[in-house]
C-alpha cells in the first residue's frame, strides 16, 4: 500500500529503533519487526543460535555467505568472527543488497570486516580469488536459493575455494528442501554430515 518494499520498511524500523554499532541489538530489533509486523525470510534467532555455536567451535578466519538478503545472517556471522577474520557475502538482487549494506554498516561492520558482493553466485564464485582476494573459505553459509546449493558447492570445489576441514552450512535443506544437495553431501565421500533440526524462522 505504501509502495515501499517490505525489506526497506524493515530497515526503516531498524533505523528508528536499533542502537547503531550494536550488532546484537540490531538483530533483536529485526526479530521484533518480523515477529510483530511482517515476516521476512531471514535466519532468525532459533536457527541463528545453531550458526553461532558452529562459529564458536570453528573460529573461521575466512567466511563466505551465499544469500545476503537483508543482512540479518551477515550481521549474525560477522558478530561471531574471531579477530582478524573477514566475511564475504554474496547477494544476487541489487535491491536487497542496497538494504543489506545499510543494515550491515548500521551494526558497525566496515568493509575491512564484511565485503558485500552483488551478483549471481554462479558468476561471483569463480572470481572470488582473483577479483576479491578471497583465499579458501573456512566456513560457508548457504542461505540463497536452495536449488542452487549443489551447483554452488560444486563450483566451490572446482575452484578450490574450500579450505581443508571447511564447514559448509545449508539452511532449510529439509524444508522447503535441497534434496540433491543433501544426497551429494552424504554420498560423495568428501563430507561428514550432520542435520540440525529446528523450526522455520519466526
Amino acid at each position: 500500500l505504501t509502495g515501499i518494499p517490505r525489506e526497506q520498511r524493515a530497515f526503516q524500523y531498524l533505523l528508528a529503533h536499533a542502537i547503531p554499532g550494536d550488532p546484537g541489538h540490531v538483530l533483536q530489533t529485526f526479530d521484533q519487526w518480523c515477529y510483530r509486523c511482517e515476516h521476512l525470510s531471514s535466519v532468525g534467532p532459533l536457527k541463528g543460535r545453531i550458526v553461532e555455536r558452529l562459529l564458536a567451535e570453528r573460529a573461521p578466519l575466512r567466511v563466505l555467505e551465499l544469500g545476503t538478503y537483508c543482512g540479518y545472517g551477515t550481521v549474525l556471522l560477522a558478530r561471531g568472527l574471531p579477530p582478524g577474520a573477514r566475511l564475504y557475502t554474496v547477494e544476487g538482487d541489487p535491491r536487497h543488497a542496497a538494504v543489506a549494506e545499510k543494515g550491515i554498516r548500521l551494526a558497525g561492520f566496515d568493509e575491512r570486516t564484511v565485503e558485500l558482493i552483488v551478483g549471481p553466485s554462479e558468476e561471483v564464485i569463480p572470481r572470488l580469488r582473483e577479483k576479491h582476494g578471497m583465499p579458501r573459505a573456512d566456513f560457508v553459509f548457504m542461505d540463497h536459493r536452495m536449488r542452487c546449493y549443489l551447483r554452488d558447492l560444486r563450483l566451490l570445489e572446482t575452484h578450490r575455494l574450500l579450505a581443508e576441514g571447511a564447514t559448509v552450512v545449508g539452511d532449510n535443506v529439509l524444508f522447503p528442501g535441497a534434496p540433491r544437495f543433501l544426497q551429494y553431501a552424504k554420498t560423495c565421500g568428501r563430507y561428514r554430515c550432520r542435520l540440525h533440526r529446528s523450526s522455520l524462522e519466526y
